[in-house]
């Protein structure tokens, strides 16, 4: 059984499809936290960094490995610089502390599946090149490109760690639920502190919102795309369509238009949809439903909604209920601001 300590990724991790003894919630000092869990038995602890008062000093990581069997411990990294930098990487591989993740869909993977050193040396930084000592021409090039190499290898990561691009996959549970201008409306809401990209799966309905990084691609080209060298992207969004394989997504959300035809329809398609989508992200969007009526939707089909998303105009820059959906996902530069509609009505016209 497995043991959950949250902060600012309480709403994710409650979604885990894991075996659970026991679950908290708040900010603890490193102490309390030995001190709760001394003579506790549990198989694994999903740690939210967060959850750990003065998390981004590495010291405070160091004082939690000497009072937990860090093998046992799976760290959720937050979004912030210092805890993403290389050397805070490579100091948490040097105590020893090989299981983390940015990726909350990863951990039940490396809960049956420990890292170890072998799968995190690329974020080691060998001690020859972090001395202080004045170093020759050579071995400062040296150093730099090996720090260059480092990071850009974590960019391409799929494991989700370090700096890995976020592949998030969309696919459309009930016919024309939306995928396809959420992506839109969500790229332009991150831009503005990531760099993203976008691709559509085998269609080219991209090609109307006159993006150059909206693309459409077939669907032998995703794995390409997201695994070259040159890729420098925090995030790509994926519009799967038609597409069942969603292996190169690190995450996936499903869309669904709760009205009642689109849903029976869904459901006459596939009598065992719902059966099937029961453990997946669900989200709601064009959506008309109020909390009452999602308590409902919960109650007769047996899943669990990850967010509700109304009807928006896709013509305003930006949208305050998207920022939540992203900080819900762990976007944590994404602060929700108020509605702004002073964007041309259409812009058809391309600047």
């Amino acid at each position: 059984m497995n043991v959950i300590v949250s902060n600012k990724y309480a709403a994710m991790l409650s979604n885990l499809d894991i075996d659970l003894i026991k679950s908290i919630n708040g900010e603890f000092e490193v102490d309390d936290l030995i001190s709760q869990f001394t003579n506790f038995f549990f198989n694994k602890m999903i740690l939210d960094i967060t959850a750990i008062k003065g998390y981004r000093d590495i010291n405070v990581i160091q004082q939690l490995s000497f009072g937990f069997d860090m093998n046992k411990v799976i760290l959720l990294l937050d979004d912030s610089d210092t805890v993403n930098s290389p050397k805070y990487l490579s100091q948490l591989v040097s105590m020893g502390i090989y299981n983390f993740t940015r990726n909350i869909d990863s951990i039940p993977y490396l809960i049956k599946n420990p890292n170890i050193y072998k799968d995190v040396a690329q974020y080691h930084l060998l001690d020859d090149f972090d001395t202080n000592e004045s170093e020759s021409p050579r071995k400062s090039k040296d150093k730099e490109n090996y720090k260059n190499h480092l990071i850009d290898d974590t960019s391409t990561s799929m494991t989700g760690y370090g700096r890995s691009t976020r592949v998030i996959g969309f696919k459309n549970l009930t016919s024309h639920a939306g995928a396809t201008t959420l992506i839109y409306m969500l790229k332009r809401q991150l831009e503005a502190n990531y760099k993203v990209l976008a691709l559509e799966l085998g269609k080219n309905d991209f090609m109307y919102f006159n993006d150059p990084d909206l693309r459409s691609i077939d669907v032998g080209e995703l794995e390409s795309i997201i695994k070259n060298p040159s890729n420098s992207y925090d995030v790509i969004l994926v519009d799967v369509n038609d597409d069942e394989e969603t292996a190169d997504c690190s995450e996936m959300l499903y869309l669904i238009e709760p009205t009642t035809i689109k849903l029976n329809k869904m459901v006459r398609k596939d009598r065992n949809i719902l059966a099937r989508i029961r453990l997946k992200k669900l989200i709601l969007n064009r959506s008309v439903l109020g909390d009452s009526d999602i308590k409902d939707f919960e109650y007769e089909s047996k899943c669990i909604v990850f967010f509700n998303i109304p009807n928006i105009d896709d013509k305003k820059d930006k949208h305050r209920v998207l920022d939540e959906l992203l900080n819900k996902m762990g976007f944590d530069r994404q602060k929700p601001v108020k509605d702004n509609s002073g964007m041309r009505l259409f812009g058809i016209v391309k600047e």
